[in-house]
């Protein structure tokens, strides 16, 4: 979460520009894929006027969700590399028609839209261990807008469109299919990613044989798309290990594309199809041009560590329940569990709290869905000022409780959580509320970034000796092993080149 004043942006327009036009097919006609299929050999289809003014208008937005463009060396590289397996695609005929971004994002994430614009962000380029890795991803974004696999997600937008100003965190759970269920899908996240989610099977195995398609075109090894998927599926077993989730969950990035571990073999068995042995993976080059790449959390948008979220640059802290995890965006902290959700935010402050709470229930509800909340509570936590109101809402579930809990920080400055659970049982977040507090001057000073460092291997290191340099105090190992696509098992060479998360 940034420091400066949150915007709310509207997921209904954002997601009106991410719908694929300019195309007669339906998403659901294409068939399983081909790069021929896609853009047959020689022809290239112009990218359209529509297209380019809806990915234009959409960028500015999508750089504000995702952290917006990573300020370092490695930028020019992965444009470069995205530019060049893009037009393996035959959507442009030239490398200048695709806008490549490499994203400030602590999310394992890719994605393409319409228009030629092409993001990946900096945690996944991390997780990888090769250029061709990179490429493969990034031509499996590319290959769902040459397939035009948004066909379908435009009427969902459209009947979206309703929805109103509001983000993310699945809270059909707790509100089933009602009005305010639909609400409580699209609210307190991060409302961009929902450009990426829900693609069918079909249009996934497409997507990937595209990506392997432009992969071999462009000289690459087929197989890197696989490899990648490998390392997702494993990284995020990791991290929901370390946030005490289901191990069995999967990452960002591959959540929105489902089947990650049946993926994994499909996609390698497909590759093999080619006959093609060898190809470029490019992993020295990579290796130079992603040493030192931020890891993690932006410190200047907060950090999670463990249960705790700290920014050092608002001096302040809050720590979440156990069986609850926290994402942080540049809007918001979001915060999921079974028990209830929320989101962890600010908003325009000028010492009326009465004011921000009815701004933060208008934010919540969205168009047409106010939520009737009683007398605002006054009280104190860690010597801050606080004050909160709570609604109840019925769905088809049962009632549920939505409260604000609001901090004043300054006279000019406020915070506030924004939460769902089961009527009654709003509680869960006591804990939650009851931590939240000032970082002194030396508490904020010592949050520092984590990067990547790629070290040679010297006479006598080992995987145990190199992992406990990783920067963690849990799973040393494990993150060591998945960073570099390596088995427990596996000995180490002096000259070999790793990766490694420091401070």
């Amino acid at each position: 979460m940034r420091s400066k004043s949150v915007k709310f942006l509207s997921t209904a327009a954002l997601l009106s520009l991410m719908a694929c036009g300019g195309s007669n097919a339906d998403a659901g006609a294409v068939e399983s894929a081909s790069a021929s299929q896609s853009a047959p050999q020689g022809e290239v289809r112009s990218i359209s006027a529509a297209d380019k003014k809806k990915g234009a208008e959409a960028h500015p937005q999508l750089l504000q969700e995702f952290g917006g463009s990573y300020d370092g060396p490695q930028t020019a590289y992965v444009v470069r590399i995205g530019q060049d397996i893009a037009v393996q695609s035959g959507l442009g005929d030239a490398r200048s028609d695709f806008t490549v971004t490499l994203l400030n994002s602590p999310v394992n994430n890719a994605f393409a839209i319409p228009g030629g614009y092409v993001y990946l962000t900096r945690q996944l380029m991390a997780l990888m261990n090769d250029e061709a890795e990179m490429a493969g991803v990034l031509g499996h974004e590319v290959g769902h807008v040459a397939a035009e696999h948004g066909r379908k997600r435009q009427k969902a937008a459209r009947r979206n469109s309703i929805l109103g100003a509001l983000g993310q965190i699945g809270a059909a759970v707790l509100l089933g299919d009602s009005a305010l269920g639909k609400l409580g899908q699209e609210v307190f996240g991060t409302g961009s990613q929902l450009l990426t989610l829900k693609y069918s099977r079909k249009q996934e195995h497409e997507a990937d044989d595209l990506g392997i398609a432009y992969l071999a075109s462009a000289g690459y090894a087929p197989q890197a798309l696989s490899t990648m998927l490998e390392s997702l599926a494993a990284q995020s077993a990791i991290d929901a290990r370390a946030a005490g989730r289901d191990a069995r969950g999967v990452p960002t990035w591959a959540s929105t594309h489902p089947n990650p571990v049946q993926r994994v073999s499909r996609a390698a068995k497909n590759a093999s199809k080619l006959g093609i042995s060898g190809g470029k993976r490019n992993r020295d080059a990579f290796l130079r041009n992603v040493d030192g790449i931020l890891y993690g959390d932006d410190p200047k948008q907060g950090v999670i560590e463990g249960n705790d979220f700290l920014h050092p640059d608002l001096k302040l802290k809050f720590t979440v329940p156990n069986g609850f995890s926290m994402q942080n965006g540049t809007r918001a902290v979001t915060i999921r569990g079974s028990a209830g959700q929320g989101q962890f935010s600010t908003g325009p402050y000028n010492g009326n709290m009465t004011t921000y709470i009815a701004s933060a229930f208008k934010a919540v509800s969205g168009k047409g869905q106010a939520i009737e909340y009683g007398d605002i509570q006054r009280t104190t936590v860690n010597g801050l000022p606080v004050s909160y109101a709570i609604g109840r809402v019925k769905s088809r579930n049962g009632q549920v409780d939505v409260t604000v809990f609001a901090y004043e920080f300054s006279k000019n400055s406020a915070f506030h959580f924004a939460t769902l659970a089961p009527a009654g049982k709003g509680a869960v977040f006591s804990p939650m509320y009851d931590s939240v507090k000032r970082l002194t001057s030396a508490e904020a000073a010592a949050i520092k970034p984590r990067k990547i460092d790629v070290v040679t291997v010297r006479r006598g290191d080992t995987i145990d000796s190199l992992s406990r340099k990783m920067a963690y105090t849990s799973y040393q190992k494990d993150r060591f092993l998945v960073l570099n696509r390596m088995r427990s098992n596996e000995n180490l060479r002096a000259g070999q080149k790793v990766k490694l998360v420091t401070y």
